[in-house]
Order: structure tokens, then C-alpha cells, then sequence
């Protein structure tokens, strides 16, 4: 027989941790893939570029969510989902990662008693300030399987009484993106095409905790400038970060500096620029992880991490506006000797399949 699954995607870390999981389940004979757009990320550099980089098909449901709130986005994917659900009942229901239309999916799953897997399960920043942790939560504690990259992530589900049978360690979806797609990216050579210097510094930035406010974003902007001092800085922005920098009148400093701005990147031209940078500078999430796959020394703007292996194991560090400087200095001097974390290796999505198959068989 032959199993329907829906796969949930929102923003484009969502659709990188997609991708091989649709190539997997659609190359199978016994699972047939249903992948739903929420519509989260509407920038076509941020969402619809990425079905062409990673050779994804249209959605088969688009839910047109748009921007808003978190309650609002939450409320619209619940309710354009739940309709979705009424008429294409799957028999299992994947989301990813912990943005907004990841717990709500699951809620409406759940409830609908569909059997609801999370993938990227088990990640704790520990900081409930940020709504994504409050979605990581909401969503393991509902979902029936959970997918784990990294022992950490274990050990939180564990302690937190979840009962290790809903536990599966899979490794790292994002890498088997990075593989799947490492030919175009070198192929690429975005650096070359944009007469990048070696040596150059990558940054993103994008989080309200660093962007939002005209202060802390000033002190980035200084940060950066000091940077462009003795490296080449190229920053892809963010459009949540564009507007705040055109907001404050920042955004001509900046330029002023020689810190090369650019319109975000679609996911194989980003990854062409990380993979060649000397550095990378962000507040982002997925990154940190394909930074320590690619052995780029990572500096990540914010006070803890929900990948805590990506320090001890990998290359990231995480560092505030006052360290930045002095760690990236020491980064470029003496770059971290980072290790690649067991199971990120490009195989994660064969993994969960043979999961899936095993709780299948187990149920019926």
C-alpha cells in the first residue's frame, strides 16, 4: 500500500530540510509525497527560487499565509490547512524546523489524528523569548515522531519525559541539501562573478533581537564597518533587515563604508558565497550547522544557541557587538578545528524513510 505524506513548508531553511525528503519519498514504491507551501516566506529570493535550486516540483498546495503576526500566522495556516486536510487525508504528516506553520500543522494534524513527524526535533536554545523555541516545544510534545540530528537533542527529549520510542536519531537534513546540490554551488562561483577578494567576511542578519532595535542595530553597523577595515565584507540583507536599515538611515552608511549590500540570495548563489568566505557573520540558525559541515569558522550574533554542538564540535562561536571584533580576528588567525558531528553526512533522508517503514509496519 501505499502511503500519502504531506510535507509542510513555510521559510527556506524549511524547504533546504524538505527537499531530500521529497527526492526520497518520491523515489520510493511505497510512499507518494504531498508538499504544501504555507506561503510564510513570500520573497521570491527567499522561497520561490528555492524549488528551482533543489529541483522541488510546485506545491501541490499553495496556502498563500503571507506576513502578519505570529498569532495571525498561525491562525491563517491552521485554518487553510485544516481545509487542505479535509480533502487529502495523509497518513503522515511531516514538519520541519520551528517557525510558525510547523506548530501549526502539527496542532491541526493532532487533532485531526494524523500521525504527525518532527523533523529537526529536540533543539533547545533555552530562551523563551524567542518564538521559536515556544514553537519547538509545542510541537514535540504533540508530535508522535521525533526525527533528532544530534545527541543533544535526545538528551533534551528525554529529560523533558518524552518516551524514547517516539525517538529516532536521523542526523542532519540540511546536509544532504548541501550534497545533493554541491555541484551547482560550486558551479556557482558567486564570489568570482561578484569580484569578491579572497578573504572576504559573509554576514546575515535578520532576528529582531539584533535588528530591530535602532540602537543595537547602529552598534551592528559600526561592528561591520569596523570589519570592512581590514576585510571585504559582502551581506546579503534580509527584507526584514533592509527595512530596519532604511528605517534607522543606515543603509547608505553602510554602503558608504565599502560593505558590499546585496538583494537576499537563493539557496545555491548563498551557498557558493559561504562556501568560499574566510568567515561567516550571523544570527541565523541553519547556517551554523552547514558552517561546521564546510569547516567556515562562524560567528553567531546572539546569546545561545539551539545547536549547541555546532561550538563544542563544530565552528561556530557565539559572540555579542563587544566580542565580535576580537573573536573574528582570532577566527581568521587561527581558524577553529572543527569536527563534522556524526550522521551529518548526507543520508539523513534515507534514514527517516527506514523509519517511516518500520513504524508503518509496526502500527498496521
Amino acid at each position: 500500500m501505499i502511503q500519502r505524506v504531506h510535507l509542510i513548508a513555510a521559510a527556506r531553511p524549511n524547504f533546504m530540510k524538505v527537499a531530500p525528503l521529497w527526492h526520497a519519498l518520491a523515489g520510493s514504491k511505497d510512499f507518494a509525497p504531498v508538499l504544501i507551501h504555507t506561503g510564510q516566506h513570500y520573497d521570491p529570493n527567499l522561497s520561490d527560487r528555492i524549488f528551482a535550486d533543489l529541483r522541488l516540483p510546485e506545491p501541490d498546495h499553495h496556502l498563500g499565509v503571507g506576513s502578519g503576526s505570529h498569532a495571525e500566522q498561525t491562525g491563517r495556516t491552521m485554518i487553510a490547512y485544516e481545509a487542505v486536510l479535509a480533502e487529502d487525508r495523509p497518513d503522515w504528516l511531516i514538519v520541519v524546523g520551528d517557525v510558525n506553520a510547523t506548530v501549526a500543522a502539527a496542532l491541526v494534524g493532532a487533532k485531526a489524528g494524523v500521525r504527525v513527524v518532527h523533523l529537526e526535533a529536540g533543539l533547545r536554545s533555552r530562551d523563551r523569548r524567542m518564538p521559536e523555541e515556544i514553537n519547538r516545544l509545542a510541537t514535540d510534545a504533540i508530535a508522535d515522531v521525533l526525527w533528532t540530528p544530534s545527541p543533544d537533542a535526545d538528551a533534551n527529549l528525554v529529560a523533558e519525559g518524552v518516551d524514547p520510542q517516539r525517538i529516532s536519531r536521523v542526523g542532519n537534513i540540511m546536509i544532504d541539501s548541501l550534497e545533493m546540490a554541491r555541484g551547482e554551488i560550486e558551479r556557482a562561483d558567486v564570489p568570482g562573478e561578484l569580484g569578491l577578494a579572497p578573504g572576504y567576511v559573509a554576514v546575515t542578519l535578520h532576528r529582531p533581537s539584533n535588528v530591530d532595535d535602532p540602537e543595537q542595530l547602529r552598534r551592528l553597523v559600526e561592528a561591520l564597518e569596523e570589519v570592512r577595515a581590514f576585510r571585504p565584507v559582502i551581506f546579503p540583507v534580509h527584507p526584514r533587515t533592509a527595512a530596519r536599515l532604511e528605517a534607522a538611515g543606515l543603509r547608505a552608511r553602510l554602503e558608504s563604508s565599502g560593505v558590499r549590500l546585496t538583494e537576499p540570495l537563493p539557496y545555491i548563489r548563498f551557498m557558493s558565497l559561504v562556501t568560499a568566505a574566510a568567515a561567516l557573520v550571523t544570527d541565523s540558525g541553519g547556517v551554523q550547522e552547514e558552517t561546521t559541515y564546510l569547516g567556515v569558522p562562524c560567528l553567531t550574533l546572539r546569546e545561545n544557541t539551539e545547536r549547541p554542538i555546532t561550538v563544542t564540535e563544530g565552528t561556530n562561536r557565539l559572540v555579542d557587538v563587544e566580542t565580535l571584533l576580537p573573536a573574528l580576528h582570532g577566527a581568521l588567525a587561527d581558524p577553529p578545528a572543527g569536527r563534522r558531528p556524526d550522521l551529518w553526512d548526507g543520508q539523513t533522508a534515507a534514514r527517516c524513510l527506514e523509519d517511516l517503514r518500520r513504524r508503518g509496519a509496526r502500527a498496521s
